[in-house]
């Protein structure tokens, strides 16, 4: 499995293509998601970031939502 820096993982933005965003040091794969248009998730977040800190103090959901998304990597600190 891959290991993605911030900064790798910021490339997954959407913009071509792929979108990928973190939470809690696993890497999901949210491309397929009609939640994720464009690389943003309803005006509030945006693809090929860490998710974990405002999952835990903004979110609506839990972090459940993730269960089903691939996981295509971990996150390198």
């Amino acid at each position: 499995m891959k290991e993605f820096t911030p900064e790798e993982l910021s490339e997954y933005n959407g913009k071509d293509g792929k979108m990928y965003v973190a939470y809690k040091g696993k890497v999901y794969d949210v491309s397929d998601s009609y939640l994720w248009e464009d690389g943003n998730h309803q005006g509030l977040h945006d693809a090929g970031q860490d998710l974990s800190e405002s999952m835990d103090d903004e979110a609506p959901h839990g972090p459940e939502v993730f269960e089903d998304y691939p996981v295509v990597g971990t996150l390198k600190e």
